[in-house]
């Protein structure tokens, strides 16, 4: 398979797999980087889904559906292999990882934080060139109540921190840019 390629499986099959724990194709689903990356991307969108839904089902409007459509394909575009990323080192010519796995790796982090549900990820630069620098832009939804600036900033230092253990990319940047706006937790919630 060509690592820029998507690996057919479709983003609805994946949501019947998450939904029931079976499928023709778990094998493949099981062992699939693209699959799996995809699959934390459906847990993050349903949970973040369930938080939209229990903190008020009436205000629900048109427009969400239209967020929720930009979400589910950022995540289809997102989840492709994407660029190969080269690894330096002595006997790792032949190795490399993918972009998409880096950007599940920037997704990860963001659930990690209370408050942020990434919405787009993308890695800016020549990531395919060992050394060269790369920035990293990444739309957010936050939480209502969670101060922007401070969110800001721990979402750059863990990014800028994972990238830095996980990865070789020079990152020289990490851009947060605030999108959407959800409403606060409703008493007794987290």
């Amino acid at each position: 398979m060509n690592p820029t390629h998507d690996c057919g499986r479709r983003i609805e099959d994946l949501s019947d797999y998450l939904d029931t724990g079976s499928s023709p194709d778990a094998e493949h689903i099981g062992h699939c980087p693209q699959c799996q990356a995809r699959l934390a991307g459906l847990r993050s969108l349903s949970a973040a889904a369930r938080d939209l839904l229990d903190e008020d089902l009436t205000a629900t409007t048109a427009d969400d559906s239209g967020w929720l459509d930009g979400i589910l394909e950022n995540l289809r575009l997102e989840t492709r292999a994407g660029r190969s990323l080269p690894l330096e080192g002595e006997g790792l010519d032949e190795l490399t990882e993918t972009e998409g796995a880096v950007i599940s790796l920037v997704r990860s982090v963001g659930d990690g934080l209370g408050g942020v549900l990434i919405g787009r990820c993308r890695l800016e630069g020549e990531v395919d060139v060992a050394g060269a620098p790369v920035e990293v832009r990444i739309n957010v939804s936050a939480r209502y109540g969670y101060p922007l600036p401070t969110l800001a900033e721990e979402l750059r230092a863990a990014v800028f921190a994972e990238l830095l253990v996980q990865t070789e990319l020079n990152v020289t940047a990490v851009h947060v840019a605030f999108t959407d706006m959800r409403p606060p937790f409703t008493a007794g919630r987290d």
